[in-house]
């Protein structure tokens, strides 16, 4: 089993890391994370750089000939150390792997024409379209109709916790064409802002990743051209499945690059700060924490890469996308929770940017799938 990297990965993960730390890094994050403002200037930024290329490729404006979800997942685990705005990162892997990417693998050669090279520069933003009020975890019993008209179809209904949704220019939603047979009459739509019903909602306020907009989108008989519907009616269910396989590995190694800063931080931190007359990294109590941070990290690490390569390789990834979602999330809390006590109570202060590890941290057990559900899904792969 070879666990090296190829030069080309690991130059570009470095430029990545170099790209974060020099320009994504303003002084205004804390005031940003504290009044929720999205900082569009360095979404544009990441843009230039070619950060929303990467999941698009270079005929449609994308960063590299192919889209290659090892170098993305990679990279993106350098942008994740690198930038300290996670609600940034998330922001970015949202649009890039749960919308556009989906664009990518099941768009017609008109969609992605139109679509892709306005979303891999970062001049527009896309939003994934998929939970409601009465469909969170059991997310494809949606109320939300497509009903077939002449020249394409009218949506109604209302989609909420939707990551960029104030602020999107389009987004792939999902709508049930014919709910006498349920999940099966799941279709995905492409709709932009300026079709008539698409309204999105102001954004809604919350624990964490308060630099990342969160909010509802409604359609109110929204008539979407059939030419923008996505893949075939019926395949709604098989593309969110796909492409979330997708947003969760990158979504991810974000948060795994997070993570592995964070350890550097602790550590530094117990080496510098003197207590009782010598640094606290002497404490059993502190260092076993730093080790408890190394160890998630770690194997975080590799249920990371085992599953970039399974998807690299076409290969089946629910169950592994399952248990390393449930894994890294879960080991980002503690961890978090542990850097704030590390940091004692310098951690636990806002103007110390620690305990925002943890705010942001939170949101990894519940979006994409909770903690709950990844469970149901590892004991169903076991026949449970």
């Amino acid at each position: 089993m070879n666990f090296s990297w190829p030069k080309e990965y690991t130059d570009y993960r470095e430029r990545v890391i170099e790209f974060a730390k020099k320009e994504l890094n303003d002084d205004a994050l804390i005031q940003r994370d504290h009044e929720g403002i999205f900082a569009r200037d360095l979404w544009d930024k990441c843009g230039k750089f070619g950060i929303q290329g990467l999941g698009a490729p270079t005929r449609y404006g994308g960063s590299h000939e192919e889209v290659d979800i090892l170098r993305a997942a990679y990279a993106m685990e350098g942008l994740g150390y690198g930038c300290k705005d996670v609600g940034l990162t998330i922001a970015l892997n949202a649009h890039i792997w749960a919308v556009q990417m989906s664009i990518t693998l099941f768009g017609t050669e008109e969609q992605k024409q139109k679509y892709l090279p306005k979303m891999a520069s970062g001049e527009w933003i896309g939003a994934h379209a998929l939970s409601e009020e009465t469909s969170g975890s059991d997310v494809f019993n949606m109320k939300m109709t497509a009903e077939k008209v002449d020249g394409g179809y009218i949506l109604n209904g209302e989609k909420r916790l939707v990551t960029l949704a104030p602020i999107a220019d389009v987004a792939v939603a999902f709508a049930n064409a014919n709910p006498k047979v349920g999940k099966w009459g799941v279709t995905a739509f492409i709709v932009d802002k300026t079709m008539q019903g698409f309204e999105c909602q102001p954004v809604q306020h919350k624990m964490g990743l308060r630099t990342v907009p969160l909010g509802r989108i409604k359609f109110n008989n929204c008539f979407v051209p059939e030419e923008n519907r996505l893949g075939k009616e019926g395949a709604g269910f098989s593309i969110s499945n796909h492409s979330l396989e997708y947003d969760r590995c990158c979504i991810l190694a974000g948060k795994l690059g997070a993570m592995a800063r964070q350890l550097d931080e602790a550590v530094a931190y117990a080496k510098s700060r003197q207590q009782y007359g010598q640094p606290i990294g002497n404490f059993q109590a502190v260092s076993h924490r730093i080790a408890d941070m190394k160890l998630r990290l770690e194997t975080s690490r590799l249920m990371l890469y085992k599953m970039a390569w399974l998807k690299k390789n076409d290969k089946p990834a629910m169950l592994e996308a399952a248990m390393l979602k449930l894994h890294l999330s879960e080991a980002y809390v503690a961890s978090s929770l542990d850097a704030i006590r590390v940091h004692g109570g310098n951690g636990y202060l806002t103007d110390f940017g620690v305990e925002r590890g943890l705010r942001d941290a939170v949101g990894g057990i519940i979006y994409a799938g909770t903690s709950d559900i990844q469970r149901n899904i590892i004991a169903k792969f076991l026949g449970l």
